[in-house]
């Protein structure tokens, strides 16, 4: 019998969101729609010129474990955060949407992470982020109960840059797949993918990891292609489960000769687009967890990226358990 349903490992970051225009992203040299990995005197730089801000526990993983529990399914989160007040506010935000989190936080330095993100009119996000403390995630921090005991283990690819927090995947996906568990991965990030694309094929070919998500310039990214087909034929063949996001054009499922195609939900306004990956694999996995097909899957992960669009922050705001109810969904 499954603990939970989803355990879920990623950087702990608290998110600082503000509006801006594209001149500001132009004269403080930030990359429009990228994450950017900064230091401390760049962080310190950004925050003083930003506007009026909110902020919210997020980080990618922790967002989709979030997701998770809001449509009522059993989330657990791994990820590193420091004894600091940044640190107590991620603790109480993510354990207060049901997350079992009880990662040991760190003693003194490096300060929790925080993720600066401009979100422009058009809703692109544009983050610039501090890790702090999530380099610290070691082995020492994976507890095998967990572990085994969830039915999938997600990850998202941010975390494949702090080489400790690699050993802490590879011995989670360990005690998974010993469990007779599964094991997904997001590949958050085109950047991310440009830096680590052997190691990333290598997780899939080898079996490691069984379920992936990406966006369609990630996964165009990953085989080094312009063309969206011939990726998606090359990880039909490289994985088992592959959900791939289109933005407005909605997603792609595929599983050996299986494709699914799911639309996007209309929406009323364009907000901020933070967050949307993540809920939609949130909404995914809730429903791969409960034995769902993969169509209800893929419109569980359509709908909750279409809610979290709609509003500023990477967390629901609604009950996506409700939602999914009224949408007929469930």
């Amino acid at each position: 019998m499954a603990s939970y349903d989803v355990l879920c490992i990623g950087n702990a970051i608290v998110d600082i969101i503000a509006q801006c225009d594209e001149a500001f992203l132009e004269a403080n040299g930030i990359i429009k729609g990228a994450m950017n990995l900064i230091d401390t005197e760049r962080a310190e730089l950004l925050y003083s010129r930003m506007g009026p801000a909110i902020e919210a526990s997020g980080g990618s993983a922790g967002n989709t474990a979030a997701g998770v529990a809001s449509f009522g399914g059993r989330a657990a989160f791994f990820g590193k955060v420091s004894r600091d007040p940044l640190g107590a506010i991620y603790t109480h935000d993510i354990r207060a949407q049901g997350v079992a989190f009880d990662t040991k936080p760190l003693d003194g330095t490096p300060p929790t992470a925080r993720s600066m993100i401009f979100v422009t009119p058009d809703g692109e996000r544009s983050m610039n982020t501090y890790l702090g403390a999530c380099v610290e995630l070691g082995p020492e921090d994976v507890e095998p109960d967990k572990a085994a005991g969830a039915k999938v283990t997600y990850f998202e690819g941010y975390l494949w840059d702090p080489p400790r927090a690699k050993e802490a995947i590879r011995l989670t996906a360990k005690h998974a797949h010993a469990a007779g568990r599964e094991v997904s991965m997001t590949l958050s990030d085109p950047f991310c993918v440009d830096r680590y694309r052997d190691e990333f094929l290598d997780l899939m070919r080898s079996g490691t990891v069984d379920i992936v998500f990406a966006n369609a310039h990630e996964l165009k990214s990953l085989y080094q292609t312009s063309s969206f087909d011939a990726a998606l034929a090359a990880i039909r063949k490289d994985c088992r489960l592959a959900a791939v996001t289109r933005s407005e054009e909605g997603s792609v499922i595929v599983r050996g000769d299986e494709t699914v195609e799911i639309k996007a939900i209309e929406i009323d306004r364009l907000v901020d687009t933070t967050g949307a990956g993540d809920l939609y694999a949130a909404g995914f996995l809730f429903g791969y967890t409960s034995g769902l097909g993969l169509r209800q899957c893929g419109d569980l992960g359509s709908l909750a990226a279409g809610l979290v669009i709609q509003q500023i922050g990477p967390r629901p705001h609604k009950n996506l358990r409700i939602e999914a109810e009224q949408a007929g969904l469930l």
